[in-house]
C-alpha cells in the first residue's frame, strides 16, 4: 500500500541533500583512497557510484511505501532475515569469514530488519512492554540474529543488533527498574572480563572471542603509536595521517600515508582516516556535523511522528547512525579497539550503502505521514 496520506512539502529535502552531500564527498574520498588520479579509475570507485544510484531507488520506495503496511509483515522480514543468515554460514563466502552471499551481505540488512521487527514488536506489545515475558520473547528473538551474526564472524555488525534493541526498548518507555537491574548484573560482569583481559592467560574471553579479536583488544590497551609492532599497524597509521593532516589537510590525492598504500582498508574501515589527511581537522569537524544533522533530524521525526510504530522506527535509525559512526571513528583515532565497522554513507560497500539509503528511506517515510484532518 502506497502512502497517499501525506504532504509532499512535507517531505524532508534537508535531510536528503544532507545524505547525498556525505555521499558525494565519501565517492571522493574512496577514489583518493583507491589511487583513480594515478589509475584513472578503479572498481570501487565505479561500483560506489553505481550502488548510490540503485539505492536512490530502494530510498524511494522505502519513502512512498507506507511503513505501517510494511510493518504488518514483521514475523516474515524477521523469518527472511534469519533465513540469510544461515544461508550465508551455510553457502557464504569471504576471504577470512562467511559474510557475503550472492553478493551481498546478510548481516548489513539485518540492521534494518530488526529496526522494523523490534519496533513493531514493541508497539504491538506497547502496553504490556514492561511484562517480563515481553521482554524475554523480544531478547530471545534478538539474541538469535546476534549469535549467528557473531558466528560468521562479525562482532561488529552484532553489537549494532543488540544497540538497536537498547535503544528501542528505552524508547519504548521500559521500566527503569529493568536498566537498573541489567546495570547491576554487566557491572560485575564487567569487572571480571577486565580483570580477565588484563591477565595472560585470558580464561574467560578466549572462550567468547575469537583469537584476531582478542589480539586487537589487548593490543589497543597497549597502544603504541610510536612503536613497530604489527598488531598496532592499522591504527598507528590511522592516527599518523589523521594527525598529519593537521588543520586544513593536505589536499586531496595528496595525503601520503594514503597514496603510500601504509592505510589498509582505506578505502573503507579507516576511510575517516583519508579525510583526516587530506581535509584536515576542519574536513573532519564538517562531516561530523553533517552526520551530527542527519542524526539530528532522524530524532526530531521521531518526536514528531504521529505514532509510537513511526518514532520508534525513526529512532531506530538515529541510534543506529549513531552507533557507526562513533565506533568507526572510534577505531581510526585509536579510542577504540579494530573492528570493521563502516562509516555510513562515507565508507565503500554496497549493503551498507543499500541499507542505510532504506533507512533514510522509512525515517522520510515517518516524517511524511500526517495525521487525518477532522474536517
Amino acid at each position: 500500500m502506497l502512502n497517499k496520506k501525506f504532504s509532499l512539502p512535507s517531505l524532508d529535502f534537508f535531510l536528503i541533500i544532507l545524505v547525498f552531500f556525505t555521499i558525494f564527498i565519501g565517492i571522493r574520498i574512496i577514489g583518493s583512497a583507491t589511487k583513480i588520479n594515478i589509475y584513472h579509475t578503479s572498481s570501487e570507485y565505479k561500483s560506489q557510484i553505481i550502488w548510490f544510484i540503485s539505492g536512490i531507488f530502494l530510498m524511494i520506495a522505502a519513502t512512498v511505501i507506507d511503513y505501517r503496511t510494511i510493518c504488518k509483515f514483521y514475523y516474515f522480514i524477521y523469518g527472511f532475515n534469519l533465513l540469510l543468515l544461515v544461508l550465508v554460514l551455510l553457502i557464504g563466502s569471504g576471504d577470512r569469514a562467511s559474510r557475503w552471499l550472492f553478493g551481498i551481505q546478510p548481516s548489513e540488512f539485518a540492521k534494518v530488519f530488526m529496526i522494523l521487527f523490534i519496533s513493531k514488536y514493541i508497539d504491538t506489545n506497547k502496553d504490556r512492554i514492561n511484562d517480563f515475558k515481553v521482554l524475554g520473547i523480544l531478547f530471545a528473538a534478538t539474541i538469535v540474529p546476534v549469535i549467528l551474526i557473531k558466528i560468521q564472524p562479525s562482532l561488529s555488525a552484532s553489537l549494532v543488533t543488540l544497540a538497536i534493541m537498547c535503544i528501542l526498548l528505552f524508547v519504548g518507555k521500559i521500566n527503569f527498574k529493568y536498566i537498573l537491574t541489567v546495570f547491576l548484573i554487566l557491572l560485575p560482569i564487567a569487572v571480571i572480563l577486565i580483570v580477565d583481559l588484563t591477565s595472560e592467560k585470558h580464561f574467560i574471553l578466549s572462550k567468547i572471542l575469537d583469537d584476531y579479536q582478542l589480539k586487537r583488544i589487548v593490543s589497543n590497551l597497549n597502544l603504541d603509536l610510536t612503536g613497530t609492532d604489527a598488531e598496532n599497524y592499522q591504527t598507528r597509521n590511522s592516527a599518523w595521517a589523521i594527525g598529519s593532516g593537521q588543520l586544513h589537510g593536505k589536499g586531496l590525492y595528496n595525503g601520503t600515508v594514503n597514496q603510500l598504500n601504509y592505510l589498509p582498508e582505506s578505502h573503507n574501515d579507516f576511510i575517516f582516516s583519508v579525510l583526516g589527511e587530506e581535509y584536515g581537522f576542519i574536513g573532519c569537524t564538517g562531516v561530523l556535523l553533517i552526520m551530527l544533522t542527519i542524526i539530528a533530524k532522524c530524532m526530531i521525526t521521531a518526536i514528531k511522528a504521529i505514532d509510537n510504530l513511526g518514532s520508534l522506527i525513526a529512532s531506530g535509525v538515529a541510534g543506529m547512525l549513531a552507533f557507526q559512526t562513533f565506533v568507526n571513528v572510534g577505531v581510526a583515532t585509536g579510542l577504540l579497539p579494530n573492528t570493521g565497522m563502516p562509516f555510513p554513507f562515507l565508507s565503500y560497500g554496497g549493503s551498507s550503502m543499500w541499507v542505510n539509503m532504506i533507512s533514510i528511506g522509512l525515517v522520510l517515510n515517518v516524517g511524511l505521514r500526517k495525521p487525518k484532518s477532522m474536517f
